[in-house]
């Protein structure tokens, strides 16, 4: 519970602070995962790694961190996730579910393995890490989990069915989970990505974008004019993660510089 005592600067130092609390991160090897790793263990948190890309080792000696190399798709992977962290830490306080994937292809051009691969890492994996992480919450009587969503989520993405669907399932999936324990002290939110400047951004195309190409994406699309940056998703995590946010469950916090907001 956030303390209100000293005036408003110890208030903020107070409901910024992490320090003690454990949390277990996915996708943490680049983008929005990789910048809310840096953000929490910043904030004071000890910080558990997990990404299937092997770069994440060498990322976790620089952050002082642990890290687990495996892919959320196996659900055996995230329960022993969980559990050695439980076993070293005595508790997962925090979970971000940043690890994620897309196709970019039409629902008709979309195949099976496509299909199948997306869904495995957005739904099947966010969902596996969940169920490992807030039955040791609830049974604490704390706990905080942050998924991410996206705007394509609520909206629609011509061009992106399957990462569309993907994210829609996230968004239930919190709002489910958080009703469900509401009453256990662990909450449960999403943060809503818009166009933030990270590698999926580019990924999945036929070339990779130039600057220009991605300028001109910001004018078209984002109300600012510019891209995101992971940090600035990052600031909204560690909200989420931390007892400022203590009476939010259930919420989908957007990030996209007002690109919904028309």
């Amino acid at each position: 519970m956030a303390q209100f005592s000293g005036g408003i600067r110890s208030y903020t130092r107070v409901v910024n602070d992490l320090t003690g609390r454990v949390a277990v991160i996915t996708g943490a090897a680049s983008g929005m995962g990789n910048a809310s790793a840096v953000l929490l263990a910043d904030r004071g948190a000890r910080v558990v790694l997990v990404d299937v890309n092997p770069s994440v080792d060498p990322f976790a000696v620089e952050l002082g961190a642990r890290a687990h190399v495996g892919s959320v798709a196996d659900s055996t992977f995230c329960d022993g996730v969980i559990r050695a962290t439980e076993d070293e830490f005595g508790a997962v306080d925090i979970l971000v579910n940043a690890a994620g994937t897309i196709v970019r292809a039409d629902g008709a051009d979309t195949s099976d393995e496509q299909w199948r691969r997306i869904f495995s890492v957005n739904v099947d994996g966010l969902f596996y890490m969940c169920r490992a992480a807030v039955k040791g919450m609830a049974k604490r009587g704390r706990g905080s989990i942050i998924n991410f969503g996206s705007i394509w989520g609520d909206v629609g993405g011509p061009g992106h069915t399957a990462y569309a669907a993907t994210k829609g399932a996230v968004h239930q999936i919190t709002k489910s989970l958080a009703l469900e324990h509401a009453r256990d002290g662990v909450r449960v939110n999403a943060v809503l990505p818009g166009e933030i400047r990270t590698p999926m951004l580019s990924s999945e195309r036929e070339s990779p974008p130039t600057e220009e190409d991605l300028q001109a994406l910001a004018d078209r699309a984002v109300p600012m004019g510019r891209l995101g940056d992971p940090k600035e998703v990052a600031e909204v995590v560690a909200f989420l993660a931390g007892d400022a946010s203590s009476y939010m469950t259930g919420s989908l916090v957007t990030v996209d510089a007002g690109y919904t907001a028309r």
